[in-house]
């Protein structure tokens, strides 16, 4: 992992000083535990959650809520916060604080998505194949999100064809073991 984040370190800034980069892949395949290891081994890098400004009703519709809460204070060198959404309430209620980070993760569902992808530094995409997260996200979340999931699952999808991240993921992580694949660079591309 310190490799990785010397490796991030060392990338250009890409959104303002900051080098923002995104960790990518479906629900349920380690997007947020690898991410916190990673802000760890960055000395407690900031972390965006996406869950955190998507909602019931907009599971992916989130991308103005990070361009003018998160991305467009921190092009400009700022420290920021958003606002959290809370899935039990079913609505924005709370904050949280984004400093202007020299590496700043935003991690979920998405967050590689063409829309982000010119402020991004790097894409992480976590190799864990969709059926595969959800069983584990299932047995996570337990019997009683069993509907949410078939509903997310369908979004998923439809989001991933019409707008995939994993092409342009530089690197890609295991989602069972959480150990960083072999470079994909030959394979990859940055653009949108």
């Amino acid at each position: 992992m310190g490799a990785l984040a010397a490796e991030l370190r060392a990338l250009p800034p890409s959104c303002g000083p900051v080098r923002l980069v995104a960790v990518d892949g479906h629900a349920g395949s380690g997007k947020t535990t690898f991410a916190a290891r990673l802000a760890a081994a960055l000395g407690g890098a900031p972390v965006v959650h996406l869950d955190d400004l998507a909602t019931h009703s907009e599971p992916f519709e989130w991308t103005d809520r990070l361009r003018t809460q998160v991305l467009e204070p921190l092009a400009a060198g700022r420290d920021t916060a958003y606002r959290v959404y809370d899935w039990t309430l079913r609505r924005f209620a709370g904050s949280a604080a984004v400093p202007a980070a020299p590496v700043v993760l935003v991690e979920g569902v998405g967050a590689g998505r063409r829309a982000v992808r010119p402020r991004l530094a790097r894409v992480i995409w976590m190799e864990l194949d969709a059926a595969a997260a959800r069983r584990r996200g299932e047995l996570r979340d337990g019997p009683e999100l069993a509907e949410f999931w078939a509903g997310w699952a369908r979004a998923e999808s439809a989001h991933f064809a019409a707008d995939p991240s994993r092409p342009y993921a530089a690197t890609r992580v295991d989602g069972v073991t959480g150990r960083i694949l072999p470079s994909t660079l030959g394979e990859t591309s940055t653009s949108s």
